[in-house]
């Protein structure tokens, strides 16, 4: 729970405001323009042909990369942070997972496919995924190299580094880091490489910093330790309503108590 004081800004007649919101909406359609250029410059981009036969525990069996697109030429991948030995998924990757279920439905009607997929064992995700009332599909990669080859693993060595992540641009707190990719199949069954994001790349997927960004106090996450989504918990893990003061000891404890999962990249 936020307990920063709302700063009132400064007050204006109705016709000071809608001057003022026209003269940022300029700027609005200038970000919107930009974003839709670069939307196509991402979907021009060259394929990597997919040369290991990867295969995944699922709860239909094992299946292969090909498999995951179930009959579909687009497949999106969410690399959700949940390592073999943890005892539950990431809380930030969970606020994404929060979001898809809502979303799926009208990927499949545009040709795309999804699946989490994991490091942790399936029955591990099977379970994290029922405690947390999630449908959509979720894959573990745990016995391939899947997740080091896509570069959201990490071996101790390679965290020692310094920048194994983000296309080797910085470094990363934990052994399991979140990603996007995407990849897309031909008619004759050969599968690419097409996208990947990672870091702040993948906040789009979380609906909930539309809202903050548009309300008065933003993200209010100057002051939130150990990191700025450190505020995150699993859904169930919210502390029932009560004042700012007595919440606060418990997501402080929350905090200290959660592995580290989630970067302060700028980009």
């Amino acid at each position: 729970m936020s307990t920063t004081t709302l700063e009132k800004q400064a007050v204006a007649s109705p016709a000071a405001w809608l001057a003022a919101r026209k003269k940022l909406l300029v700027k609005e359609k200038e970000l919107t323009q930009l974003r839709d250029a670069l939307a196509a410059e991402r979907q021009a981009l060259p394929w990597v042909r997919v040369e290991r036969n990867y295969t995944f525990d699922t709860p239909a069996g094992r299946k292969s990369l090909a498999d995951l697109f179930d009959g579909r030429s687009q497949l999106a991948v969410y690399h959700f942070m949940f390592g073999p030995d943890w005892p539950e998924g990431c809380p930030s990757c969970s606020m994404v997972g929060d979001g898809i279920d809502g979303v799926l439905p009208h990927l499949l009607q545009r040709d795309v496919s999804f699946t989490a997929i994991s490091r942790a064992p399936i029955a591990k995700l099977e379970a994290f995924k029922s405690r947390m009332g999630w449908r959509f599909p979720w894959a573990s990669s745990h016995d391939t190299t899947f997740n080091q080859d896509f570069r959201v693993s990490f071996t101790k060595e390679e965290l020692a580094s310094g920048k194994p992540y983000n296309f080797g641009t910085v470094g990363f707190p934990a052994e399991e880091a979140p990603g996007f990719s995407v990849f897309a199949k031909d008619p004759s069954g050969n599968v690419y490489h097409t996208y990947s994001t990672f870091g702040r790349g993948l906040e789009e997927l979380l609906g909930v910093y539309f809202f903050l960004d548009r309300v008065p106090k933003g993200r209010d996450e100057a002051d939130v330790k150990p990191h700025p989504m450190g505020w995150v918990r699993h859904h169930d893990k919210y502390p029932a309503p009560a004042s700012a003061k007595s919440a606060q000891p418990a997501l402080a404890a929350a905090a200290a108590a959660k592995p580290a999962c989630c970067h302060d990249e700028t980009h």
